[in-house]
């Protein structure tokens, strides 16, 4: 091992496919640089592993630049890791010591079944936005940003909830395995918009009746899920949605 680098024992998550059980495996791993991420050391382990005609772990990746959400780690008990503000695919060895055990493990939920190791089904996420997280607007050129006007404020909440990447993160550290951030997040983009109008009275109902559906807990208002969410996400939103949820029930019940 050369000068600098680190010798760890990770405790990874191994299992088969959703219907198998799983558990831990330690691995041994020398040489690894502190400028590597967390990922690059987990293609490290993945080659030392083949190396040993043993089979590789499971691990989901993208873009590694932070923004598919894919990279979702459950590390030493936090999602993506122990800094807060950054996905696993960002998260550095510099973050870790010589001689540390790490424990990586898929997120833990009804909702995010195991697919393998850790790897998990998030597509229930896709299904909650299909059911009303979209706008129905006409295509063609943009128009002049000046026929659309909005207020500061709301431009500046709707970025900062579109910021958004649907890892997960807000589930797996939430104890009720909730989506109330992602959904809310989702929610206060449109809701926000003039170009959301068109379904607000309906949005939330239909988001809120998928969540349900896909096994997802309710909030307890912990905070939690913004603590660890890599995008920060504002709890806020939280709020915004069960005012457009109690909007949306009240709009039907007086037709």
């Amino acid at each position: 091992m050369s000068a600098g680098n680190m010798r760890l024992t990770l405790k990874v998550w191994r299992q088969s496919n959703t219907d198998t059980q799983g558990g831990f495996e330690s691995y041994n791993l020398d040489g690894v640089s502190p400028d590597m991420s967390f990922l690059e050391m987990f293609d490290i382990l993945n080659e030392q592993l083949i190396e040993e005609n043993k089979e590789p772990v499971a691990f989901d990746h993208d873009c590694r630049e932070g923004i598919c959400g894919s990279c979702s780690m459950f590390i030493n008990g936090r999602p993506h890791g122990p800094l807060k503000g950054v996905t696993t695919c960002q998260l550095h060895m510099r973050s870790f010591q010589d001689g540390d055990t790490i424990t990586v493990e898929p997120w833990r939920a009804a909702g995010f079944p195991v697919i393998k190791d850790l790897v998990v089904d998030r597509d229930g996420f896709d299904r909650i936005i299909s059911a009303g997280g979209f706008v129905s607007v006409n295509t063609g050129n943009a128009q002049d940003a000046n026929n659309l006007p909005i207020a500061k404020e709301n431009a500046d909440d709707a970025f900062a909830a579109a910021a958004c990447i649907g890892c997960g993160a807000c589930v797996a550290a939430c104890k009720n395995a909730s989506a109330m951030l992602f959904v809310s997040a989702k929610i206060s983009q449109l809701a926000l918009l003039p170009q959301g109008q068109a379904e607000r009275s309906i949005r939330a109902e239909k988001m809120v009746a998928q969540m349900d559906a896909e096994g997802f807990g309710n909030c307890t208002n912990t905070h939690a899920c913004s603590a660890e969410c890599p995008k920060e996400i504002s709890f806020e939103n939280i709020a915004r949605m069960n005012r457009e949820y109690i909007g949306a029930k009240s709009s039907s019940k007086a037709v």
